[in-house]
C-alpha cells in the first residue's frame, strides 16, 4: 500500500492504519468530516430518513447520529471526498427544512432552523481554508436553490463578528423575522417567506474539530448550571477554547453546564470538568459526571487517561481510565468504537 509523504506525517498515519475501513480511498487524498446539527430529536421517522440518505449517499461515510429528545436535537456526523460531502449535505438540507416545521419546533437547545448549523472540518489532505470556499459555494446553493436563509460563520464568515454562531443565532428561531432585516443573510432571502417561516435559517460554515461536552450537575435547577457556564467560558475571561451555556436536561432529570470546546489541546476535557467541579462546589452542589455528544478525537481522550492514570502506556488503558475518570456512562453509555473518531472512520484500527 502506498501511503503519500503528507499521510504519513499526519496524526492519523499508524501502524493500526486500516485504509480498508475507510470509503475505500487511495490514502492521501483530500477528505473532511461535516457535523450538521437538525432541530429534531423526537421523531424517530425523521431521523431515520434523514440517516438513511447520509447511508446512500456515494463516496461517503456516515459515521453516526447523536439525538436528544429534550434538546430536541440531533448531530450527525459523515465524512468523505469534499464534492461527496457537499453534495449530501445540500440534499440533506433539503430533506431537513421539508421534515421539520420551525413553526411548531420547540427544545431546549437554541436553534435557527430546521438544518441548523453545519460545520465542515478539515481531516486530510485539505485546509480549513479550502473547507471555508467549500462552505461559501454550499451556502450559495441552498440559499439560491432553496429558498433558505444561509448564515456564514467560523472561517467562511465574511465579517468578524458573524464568526461567532452565537451572534448569528441571538434571538434564536422567534427572532428570525427581524433578524432577516437589521442582520441580512449572506445568501437567501432576507425577507419573511413561507419557506423561511416553515426551514427557519441554516448556518453555513468551516472549523477545526470541535467536542461537543456536557457536564452533569446533582439538580435539576439550571441557574447554577448558567453561573457555571458563565465563570468557565472563554468569553468571560474563563476556560481558552471552552463556549458554554447551561440548562435543564429534562430526559436525564438534571442541569448541565454545556461546552462546545473549539480547542481541547488548551482546555482539555478533564480541566473543563475539573473547573466544573470546583465552580459547582463554591455554589454547594458537585459535578457527577459528563455526557460526550457525537466524536471526539482519540488523543483528547488519551490526554485525560493520561492526567487519571499517569502510570499507564496501554491505549485501551488510557481510554478506561478517562471514562471513568470524567464519569462518561453516567447519562448514556459510551462506546469508544462509535464515538472517538479515529475508530469510528476508520483511521485507526480500534483497540476495544
Amino acid at each position: 500500500m502506498y501511503y503519500s509523504k503528507s499521510f504519513e506525517k499526519s496524526k492519523y498515519f499508524t501502524k493500526n492504519f486500516s485504509p480498508d475501513i475507510f470509503l475505500g480511498y487511495n490514502v492521501g487524498m483530500p477528505f473532511l468530516e461535516a457535523v450538521p446539527n437538525v432541530s429534531e430529536g423526537k421523531n424517530p421517522a425523521v431521523l431515520r430518513a434523514l440517516e438513511d440518505l447520509l447511508r446512500a449517499a456515494p463516496r461517503v461515510r456516515f459515521l453516526g447520529a447523536d439525538a436528544n429528545a429534550a434538546a430536541n436535537r440531533t448531530v450527525f456526523t459523515l465524512a468523505g471526498e469534499p464534492g461527496a460531502v457537499a453534495d449530501s449535505l445540500f440534499d440533506f438540507i433539503a430533506l431537513s427544512c421539508r421534515l421539520i416545521d420551525m413553526r411548531t419546533q420547540h427544545g431546549t437547545h437554541p436553534r435557527l432552523g430546521a438544518a441548523d448549523v453545519c460545520p465542515l472540518v478539515p481531516l486530510e489532505s485539505i485546509s480549513l481554508a479550502e473547507c471555508a470556499r467549500l462552505a461559501r459555494r454550499l451556502g450559495r446553493r441552498v440559499g439560491t436553490e432553496l429558498g433558505v436563509p444561509v448564515y456564514l460563520y467560523e472561517a467562511a464568515a465574511k465579517t468578524p463578528q458573524r464568526k461567532n454562531l452565537a451572534f448569528i443565532r441571538k434571538g434564536e428561531y422567534e427572532g428570525l423575522r427581524e433578524k432577516l432585516r437589521t442582520l441580512p443573510p449572506d445568501f437567501g432571502p432576507a425577507q419573511w417567506t413561507e419557506t423561511a417561516a416553515k426551514s427557519g435559517a441554516c448556518v453555513i460554515g468551516a472549523r477545526n474539530i470541535l467536542i461537543a461536552f456536557n457536564i452533569n450537575l446533582n439538580t435539576q435547577d439550571p441557574a447554577p448550571a448558567k453561573i457555571i457556564a458563565a465563570k468557565i467560558r472563554e468569553s468571560s475571561g474563563g476556560l481558552k477554547g471552552v463556549k458554554a451555556i447551561g440548562w435543564y436536561m429534562e430526559n436525564f432529570a438534571r442541569a448541565q453546564v454545556s461546552c462546545n470546546i473549539t480547542d481541547f489541546r488548551a482546555a482539555p476535557l478533564h480541566a473543563v470538568y475539573e473547573a466544573c467541579q470546583q465552580e459547582a462546589a463554591a455554589l454547594g452542589l458537585k459535578a457527577t459526571g459528563c455526557e460526550l455528544v457525537g466524536l471526539a478525537p482519540l488523543e483528547a481522550l488519551l490526554a485525560a487517561g493520561r492526567h487519571y492514570a499517569p502510570r499507564e502506556t496501554r491505549e485501551d488503558a488510557l481510554i478506561s481510565a478517562a471514562v471513568r475518570g470524567l464519569h462518561l456512562t453516567e447519562v448514556k453509555p459510551f462506546d469508544p468504537r462509535e464515538q472517538i473518531l479515529e475508530y469510528k472512520a476508520g483511521f485507526r484500527k480500534s483497540v476495544f
